[in-house]
């Protein structure tokens, strides 16, 4: 669904070619237009959701037909995407009802809102503004790592300290416990910071803590929905997911794989999770329309610890224990089909999560894969087009790190001892500090990027594969 966004948006000039005589060619730009189109596109595929319009439900193509009608007969011409949304297809020009979108879950979420949030993905401009959030303590409860709170870095500013933004996540006695994960959504406008406790939601506009709740159980670390409608939590190591209503932090469903419960990716498609656990060589996947567990990959060498996955989502790539390296998975086959050990630097004793490799993550562009090794301090480069990878390079670390996030561009690496790397040149070109001056560590991170007052995207703590 989503490779066609990006094909449509670089076809603007081919559009312009196709000699359209409606005075939409004429006065709605080319970029414009293109950008529209992908976003009609996109209506079109969402096969699995409802389009609601004066409380009738419609199906993706009926949706797409009937907007794409609307914009046709729109006079003047609507002059940008933007225009096309909040004029279009965001309310109905008859009731004033806004239009929604209703998922296979029966999670609903403003088609203004849904639309946004992709429009976001097209259009990368010279005016976004690029924000790094970074959840802390980060690093277990480790306060001497930048403190308590959800830190902002400016990243277009040399990762310039911005501001400290107040959290819940504390104990009886109102000390800061471990965070255990963050996620966040542009369509909805909010992000989430879970700890062994509890699960926080934050408004990224108001910047207030909307709610915090706790869940049997406890929680590690999540994933949310493309669509922002949904969060998969894990129990705190336990048997345990529970499905969440991202608004209202409410409970769905539960998966119980009885895995030890801790890592989970939603995949890009929005159509299946992927969930690990520490007591488990099996990484199970949840089919998200019914929220079930249909099948697994695996088993591998030993239980899984952070993972990623491949835009198309046919391939996993794992850490285990005692493993320096990493294994990949076919996931529609459900086979293990390579292990991948680092070659010239042996294992050693680390500070924490007890594996030589606790991160790894794939560029964008899927052409190279990262991994950590805390023991050396090092994160090692890996060619990822050729099968099994291989292994390119090394960059030392001022710490251990235990995470590897990327940036939405893919050219910025960013481990969890807080130094900044330039993707291509493989160099570190910063280091992440506090309005103290403190060097900041966390494995909690992401990415938000900002156009006027506007969330236009947010980034995934986990590096996974964009190519579809």
């Amino acid at each position: 669904m989503i490779r066609t966004l990006c094909r449509y948006v670089s076809l603007a000039v081919a559009l312009a070619c196709l000699g359209d005589s409606s005075s939409r060619a004429t006065q709605t730009p080319d970029s414009e237009k293109a950008k529209i189109e992908a976003l009609l596109e996109h209506v079109a595929k969402l096969e699995d959701a409802k389009f609601i319009r004066n409380d009738r439900e419609y199906d993706a193509k009926a949706a797409e037909r009937f907007l794409r009608g609307k914009w046709d007969a729109h006079r003047p011409p609507v002059r940008s995407a933007k225009e096309f949304i909040e004029t279009l297809a965001s309310v109905s020009s008859t009731s004033g009802k806004a239009y929604r979108i209703k998922f296979q879950d029966g999670r609903e979420v403003t088609s203004k809102a849904y639309l946004t949030g992709v429009l976001g993905t097209l259009e990368p401009g010279a005016n976004d503004h690029r924000f790094l959030y970074v959840a802390v303590p980060g690093v277990r409860n480790y306060l001497e790592y930048g403190g308590h709170g959800l830190l902002v870095f400016d990243i277009d500013n040399q990762h310039k300290f911005v501001k400290r933004i107040a959290t819940g996540g504390l104990d009886e006695s109102g000390k800061p416990i471990n965070v255990k994960g963050i996620c966040g959504s542009a369509a909805t406008k909010r992000i989430y910071i879970s700890t062994i406790s509890t699960l926080q939601c934050i408004d990224l506009v108001t910047e207030k803590l909307l709610w915090e709740r706790a869940y049997e159980g406890g929680c590690d670390r999540m994933a949310i929905a493309p669509g922002g409608s949904v969060i998969y939590l894990p129990s705190f190591e336990k048997d345990h997911w529970h499905v969440i209503d991202a608004m209202s932090g409410d409970v769905i469903t539960k998966i119980v794989p009885k895995s030890g419960a801790h890592n989970t990716v939603y995949g890009p498609s929005g159509k299946r999770a992927y969930l690990a656990g520490l007591r488990s060589p099996l990484l199970t996947v949840s089919n998200t329309a019914s929220h079930t567990a249909d099948s697994t990959v695996g088993p591998f060498s030993a239980a899984i610890r952070p993972f990623t996955v491949n835009g198309s989502e046919t391939l996993c790539f794992v850490n285990v224990n005692e493993l320096l390296g990493f294994e990949i998975g076919d996931i529609r086959s459900g086979k293990m089909l390579h292990r991948v050990e680092v070659a010239g630097f042996k294992k050693g004793p680390v500070k924490r999560h007890g594996c030589p490799s606790h991160g790894l993550g794939l560029t964008p562009d899927e052409k190279e894969i990262w991994l950590t090794d805390a023991h050396n301090r090092r994160l090692h480069i890996y060619d990822a087009t050729a099968m099994p990878p291989k292994q390119l390079e090394s960059i030392e670390l001022r710490d251990e790190p235990g995470w590897i996030t990327i940036s939405i561009d893919g050219r910025l690496a960013y481990p969890s001892t807080g130094d900044v790397i330039d993707v291509a040149t493989r160099k570190i070109i910063g280091g992440l500090e506090d309005e103290t001056g403190t060097a900041v560590q966390s494995e909690k991170m992401l990415e938000v990027q900002v156009r006027g007052d506007e969330i236009v995207r947010v980034g995934d703590q986990f590096a996974i594969g964009k190519k579809r």
